[in-house]
């Protein structure tokens, strides 16, 4: 049998992939009417895969190790954040936000959180997982955000907090919403899973958050297969957020400290338990009713190469939602892009179009996907339209929000896009689409 170092198989499979990577990344040219424009994907090439590869060959730890804790100080440092945490979704990372900042906050039951009724469950679902009560604004039309004006009559003495999911990026006036969470004394927080890039009057948008997470998806701006990232500049939300991930435990160490018989705090075996009158690990300490949220160690590899890319990949993904967005515009009357605010500067996850009524929508729908170039609604749409939320709020309340599903949807943005699919869309709406 061949002895094989590990350089050695380093070395054969960035020769293997250097003309054969996999199949889930844009690895291929472009075939007008062969290939499909996909709305997003991974931007990854063999640096992504050989990372992986070698955390997973030679990393000391298979779950978060060294790795994840070299994403996290990387990750921190681009977002000018004092601290970062990663766990194995963006969802996830939601729940555990929203966990950690109740308990910290001393939230009570049915304590409200301001949100919008359009977007991504994981959202909404968090906040009844924490017996909190999510309080639903009404979207405008233009920006498809929540309507910032119909915010401040949802205020009362059990509000606590603002909760902020821009649109596939594009922020709402995140100056109002600083100053009307000054003046209540409320926590502006935020999802941050399609808009990490993006910045509002040259600041990133997560500077105004008091925390926030992001996801590492397959579709979103950075991707590590899946994981989520929660961030802030609070030291004691850092831990609440390490232990409600790690099982609910007490004990933070990490990294050679998990090797350390006195741990980072000094003194691991210690009478730790006021109800137990003896020796206990630290390691095995519960303060809260947690989850294991752990990603891969190979992930954080995965990520610290992703970042390398974070410049480019925001750019092109700008450049893509211009060019696509002027195509349609060219081609399709009755369809409108979505209002972008003057300090705004989204770093864009897709490309939204509105349409001016039901039947286009589902024509121009129709029509892409037929062409090989790949549609998604908005999300869900109003959350209270499904089953699952439909006891959350009267849907009839929200009747802006009520049409989303009736006449949004959006084509992708992604960085992978190029001058060939560009001409590709140009070329099928030119010579196919009929009013």
């Amino acid at each position: 049998m061949t002895n094989l170092t590990i350089d050695k198989i380093i070395d054969e499979t960035q020769a293997y992939l250097s003309n054969r990577l996999p199949p889930y990344l844009y690895n291929t040219s472009f075939i007008p009417g062969e290939s499909s424009v996909l709305y997003s994907g991974p931007y990854w090439d063999d640096k992504e895969i050989v990372a992986g590869l070698n955390a997973f060959l030679t990393g000391k730890w298979i779950v978060a190790g060294e790795n994840v804790h070299r994403f996290e100080k990387a990750f921190a440092n681009y977002f000018n954040v004092s601290y970062a945490h990663m766990v194995n979704s963006g969802s996830s990372a939601n729940l555990v936000l929203i966990s950690a900042l109740r308990k910290y906050y001393k939230w009570e039951d049915q304590d409200e959180i301001i949100v919008s009724p359009v977007g991504f469950p994981t959202s909404i679902s968090v906040l009844v997982q924490n017996n909190l009560k999510p309080v639903f604004v009404d979207i405008e039309y233009d920006t498809l955000n929540f309507d910032v004006s119909k915010i401040e009559e949802k205020i009362n003495s059990k509000t606590k907090a603002i909760f902020v999911s821009p649109v596939l990026a594009n922020p709402p006036d995140m100056d109002y919403l600083t100053e009307l969470c000054k003046k209540y004394n409320l926590l502006l927080i935020g999802d941050s899973c399609d808009s990490i890039g993006t910045k509002w009057n040259n600041k990133h948008l997560s500077d105004y958050y008091t925390a926030w997470t992001s996801s590492f998806y397959p579709a979103h701006h950075i991707s590590t297969g899946e994981g989520g990232m929660l961030c802030t500049n609070n030291p004691e939300l850092k831990k609440l957020f390490v232990s409600f991930s790690w099982w609910g435990r007490d004990c933070y160490c990490v990294g050679p400290a998990n090797l350390l018989a006195c741990g980072s705090c000094g003194n691991r075996f210690d009478r730790w338990l006021e109800s137990y009158d003896g020796i206990i690990d630290h390691k095995y300490v519960f303060n809260n009713m947690g989850y294991n949220l752990k990603p891969l160690d190979m992930q954080g590899a995965i990520g610290v190469e992703q970042l390398k890319k974070f410049d480019e990949i925001c750019t092109k993904r700008k450049n893509s939602k211009q060019n696509i967005e002027n195509i349609l515009l060219k081609y399709v009357d009755g369809i409108r892009g979505v209002k972008t605010l003057d300090k705004a500067s989204p770093s864009w996850f897709g490309t939204p179009f509105i349409c001016e009524d039901k039947e286009l929508k589902f024509k121009l729908v129709t029509f892409l996907e037929e062409n090989k170039i790949q549609t998604r609604n908005y999300f869900a749409g109003n959350i209270l339209l499904h089953p699952g939320f439909s006891h959350l709020g009267n849907v009839s309340e929200f009747p802006y929000a009520n049409q989303v599903l009736d006449k949004v949807f959006f084509i992708g943005a992604a960085p992978h896009y190029n001058q060939d699919v560009f001409d590709y869309v140009d070329n099928v709406f030119n010579k196919k689409w009929t009013q």
